[in-house]
């Protein structure tokens, strides 16, 4: 949950998000494992320093505790490590928190106020009435609704384009791959991003550590659909992105585009994407952070996993209604940024579905950019 070096047309979500988990935990009456200890990204020189101080303006007025450290004043913070940026951005506001913890939190505390969570139940469609929504077909059944939101992540844009509705979401799939050690002292409190690998403090005293750039795209077909769309996103991201042909394609050009309500949808047989994670990749993080802070020489890796993030071509997400479908919204395509930004995202969905005065200024994040003639850019380093 940082606001440090985010796309300039996230921070005003970000900050509502910050404000919401600063008190999830009285809110849900449960440990969401939320706590401030900052997070810092290095400078791997003089001029993405520039950079950093040339972002900072961004916030001016917003009271938000952010600031520059000069190399001095870095090696002065964290005089077990090796790094000698010679600046870095430290933004003291941001947080973290556990997924593990905080979703079944929120879930939890949901159910008590009287929401109905069902799992292992794969939606498999909607139906409409007059153009506009009318229900929710699943697996066990049909839920008559007035308003649904489609808060998929990886799946939504095969949902989408199963409903043939001409709704244009463009929206791939990116891998990053993960490690965590097992407890253990030398590592730095704050979250740190450093070019080549990015690490946060675990509230179990260990550590999860993942490359800094090295994000794996596997070339499947919605990669020649929606190859336009992404142009900006690899003219400014190239470096991140490592391009791979593999048997992903067939596995994904097997997979049908349409089916009937009353069948399985490929949803129930792929219950949850899962990935094998890059071994090489997460090695290669774990072997600069070791030589970055090295008495995390001795920590032993507990597990690895890797997951898809819902990457759009601007790198900020859509949480918009849907023109075409009254009563469809979609939230998605959070790029990477879903779990921090989470409840704001959330925040400003229900305002929508409500009807009420948005938290946040929703324009941003409309899916009718992708069509409507506005400039898609990603801003490069956000």
């Amino acid at each position: 949950m940082r606001v440090a070096k985010r796309d300039p047309r996230e921070i005003p979500l970000v900050l509502e998000a910050q404000r919401i988990w600063r008190g999830l935990n009285a809110r849900t009456g449960r440990d969401t494992g939320f706590t401030q200890a900052g997070i810092l990204f290095n400078a791997e020189n003089e001029r993405e320093g520039a950079g950093y101080e040339t972002w900072l303006k961004h916030l001016d007025g917003l009271g938000v505790d952010c600031r520059m450290l000069s190399g001095a004043e870095f090696s002065a913070m964290f005089p077990q490590s090796r790094l000698r940026p010679p600046a870095a951005l430290y933004c003291a506001d941001d947080g973290r928190a556990e997924p593990q913890k905080a979703a079944p939190a929120i879930a939890e505390r949901a159910r008590e106020c009287g929401a109905h969570i069902l799992t292992e139940c794969a939606v498999r469609g909607i139906e409409t009435s007059g153009g506009a929504i009318s229900a929710v077909v699943t697996e066990r059944g049909t839920i008559r609704c007035r308003a649904a939101v489609l808060a998929g992540g990886a799946w939504s844009e095969m949902f989408t384009r199963s409903l043939d509705a001409g709704i244009h979401l463009p929206q791939l799939k990116v891998k990053n791959s993960v490690l965590r050690t097992e407890p253990h002292d030398g590592g730095p409190d704050q979250a740190m991003w450093a070019g080549d690998f990015a690490i946060r403090k675990r509230q179990d005293g260990g550590y999860t550590i993942a490359s800094g750039i090295g994000n794996v795209v596997d070339i499947v077909p919605a990669s020649f659909r929606y190859a336009l769309d992404f142009v900006p996103a690899l003219k400014a991201e190239w470096r991140a992105l490592m391009l791979r042909a593999g048997w992903r394609f067939l596995d994904e050009a097997r997979m049908p585009r349409r089916w009937s309500l009353d069948e399985p949808s490929p949803f129930e047989y792929c219950r949850v994407l899962d990935p094998k994670p890059s071994r090489k990749l997460a090695d290669m993080a774990m072997a600069s952070a070791q030589k970055a802070f090295p008495a995390l020489a001795s920590a032993k890796v507990a597990q690895r996993w890797a997951g898809y993030i819902d990457a759009t071509p601007d790198a900020i997400p859509v949480i918009s209604g849907v023109a075409k479908i009254p009563g469809f919204f979609i939230a998605t395509g959070f790029s990477g940024h879903g779990f921090g930004i989470g409840p704001g995202a959330g925040r400003l969905m229900a305002d929508l579905v409500l009807g009420r005065n948005p938290v946040v200024d929703p324009r941003e994040f409309r899916l009718e950019r992708f069509v409507d003639g506005s400039r898609i850019e990603l801003l490069a380093g956000y």
